[in-house]
């Protein structure tokens, strides 16, 4: 299996900088904050984001050198995604996250609570002096999503009802619309023509929702060692991912022990006995696929090179962290 380090070579330089900058972008001025984001820019994370920016960044410029705003961009973004983890985190009560204890275990809600606060103020900040109206347009969208994701996923716990639809559009929103959005403004830096950057925006869209389905696939498959949380976390919360809302179309019973909260002993280990042995995962998988291969038909017209062959390699490592 491929790993992020290996696929993401072409920009091991500029990710190596980024973790440097992104240290300082913080700043020593709040001790407090700066030790929280040591923390959380220290955590080892597969910087995802960030080296979708570079790999599109340079693929859409193959003869030049990257410029100053495809770097900040890149920051932007991490930040972004980092600042929404921090909330996440608070939201979900939850203790440890890629197996390094949550900023709000370590240092108290109100700190984590702020640390979000300050890296969403931070990256508007920097996004503003970009000078660049539509990627500004671009990335405040993704703070919006960012909440709206989170409001439609507290509204809809428990609800056995919701469609795969509405799960993707959360997904959308929570995930995909940051990856979507900062691969588009990579290409407007890059001053790709209007098509071309709408094809950079359907690449991230497809990746960013083949990530989170992966991701909710590993919420029932993974061990907790390797997911950093224990398994079957989101079901028990009443997030209802891919895999329970396909159980759900043969299992009925699994209707009831969702309605009634997992209330009575064993029905979370009998919910995820009924989700085991239903077409769930394996339906989940397949969504999966579908939205990574489809991300690669929109990189056709790029020209070919080392970052877009990583591009499209990246669509086979998102499906390969199953197996």
């Amino acid at each position: 299996m491929t790993s992020a380090t290996s696929l993401f070579s072409p920009v091991e330089a500029d990710l190596r900088l980024l973790t440097e900058n992104l240290k300082q972008l913080v700043g020593a001025r709040h001790p407090i904050l700066y030790a929280a984001a040591e923390h959380l820019f220290g955590a080892g994370g597969k910087r995802l984001r960030p080296a979708i920016v570079f790999l599109l960044s340079r693929a859409t410029m193959p003869n030049q050198e990257i410029t100053a705003k495809h770097r900040r961009l890149a920051e932007i973004t991490e930040m972004i995604h980092t600042a929404s983890l921090v909330h996440d985190d608070v939201i979900d009560e939850a203790e440890l996250r890629r197996g390094v204890p949550t900023v709000h275990s370590s240092f108290g809600n109100r700190v984590a609570v702020l640390a979000g606060d300050f890296l969403f103020a931070q990256s508007s900040w920097y996004l503003a002096n970009l000078d660049n109206l539509a990627v500004v347009k671009l990335l405040s969208e993704v703070i919006m999503d960012l909440a709206e994701g989170e409001i439609q996923q507290g509204l809809n716990r428990f609800d056995a009802s919701l469609s795969i639809e509405a799960y993707l559009e959360k997904s959308y929103y929570k995930t995909a619309s940051l990856i979507a959005n900062s691969s588009k403004a990579a290409g407007l830096l890059s001053g790709v023509p209007a098509e071309q950057a709408q094809h950079l925006y359907s690449y991230g869209r497809h990746i960013g929702l083949a990530f989170q389905i992966v991701d909710d696939i590993l919420d029932f498959t993974g061990s907790s060692e390797a997911l950093g949380k224990p398994a079957g976390s989101d079901l028990k919360s009443g997030n209802l991912t891919a895999p329970a809302l396909y159980a759900l179309e043969e299992k009925p019973y699994l209707e009831k022990l969702i309605e009634r909260e997992f209330a009575h002993e064993g029905d979370l280990e009998q919910a995820l006995a009924l989700i085991e042995d239903s077409r769930g995962i394996e339906r989940s998988r397949e969504l999966a696929a579908h939205h990574a291969q489809q991300a690669v038909q929109h990189l056709s017209d790029l020209s070919p090179s080392e970052s877009r062959q990583a591009l499209i390699e990246l669509a086979d490592y998102v499906l390969s962290r199953l197996y």
